[in-house]
């Protein structure tokens, strides 16, 4: 409970980021909608998380793009021999899990697959609003079901607030002595081959707290 609660968290916050830096743009709107909703005036609070539907499709994107878990522990032993819709049998006895980032990454599931495009979540940007804790199996990141993850709503919560007060606060930029690499390694978690290295610049707001 404790590795899924903190080494997660942090991995997808440190994929969030790097998408950040490699999409100027997507950097460019987040703050424009943390300017609109927050102001220059204040820091962000968890409670603004809820106001910022950009901030949330940026957090949901990274999830679809680099699931945390991308195999996730729905380990099943079929009892019995299992056809599946597309003629597939799974033969009794066989341990079956759910391959989240094939999922994710299915051209006839995601339109422009690879790309990283947080407007696809986004209803006012022609998106739709997925809900990534269970509901909808084309992103279920947390799992599904009785043995979903216990932690995803102060998962989300957290990650979004992170990444909204260091966007808020700063540019970030690329460091062109270590430019970043979007390889993946397979640990306990997905995690970044290559930690990321980036420049911040403090963006000097009148932040009161």
């Amino acid at each position: 409970m404790i590795f899924r609660g903190t080494d997660t968290t942090a991995l997808l916050t440190e994929w969030v980021m790097a998408e950040l830096v490699l999409n100027p743009d997507v950097q460019n709107k987040l703050q424009e909608e943390l300017e609109l909703v927050v102001g220059s005036k204040r820091s962000v609070r968890d409670s603004d998380v809820g106001n910022l539907p950009y901030l949330q499709a940026v957090v949901k994107e990274a999830l679809r793009v680099h699931p945390p878990g991308p195999l996730l522990s729905w380990a099943r032993l079929s009892t019995s021999d299992v056809e599946l819709s597309n003629g597939m049998v799974v033969p009794a006895n066989t341990t079956a899990m759910v391959n989240m980032w094939a999922i994710t990454h299915d051209s006839k599931v995601w339109e422009e697959a690879s790309k990283f495009k947080p407007e696809r979540f986004v209803e006012s940007m022609g998106g739709t609003n997925v809900d990534v804790r269970g509901n909808d199996l084309r992103l279920a990141p947390f799992g599904a079901g009785r043995r979903v993850c216990p932690g995803k709503n102060l998962g989300l919560v957290t990650v979004s607030l992170w990444v909204a007060k260091l966007v808020h606060h700063f540019n970030w930029l690329p460091n062109k002595e270590n430019p970043i690499d979007l390889t993946e390694v397979l640990k306990l978690s997905s995690e970044m081959k290559y930690p990321l290295s980036a420049v911040a610049l403090p963006r000097n707001l009148l932040l009161s707290s």
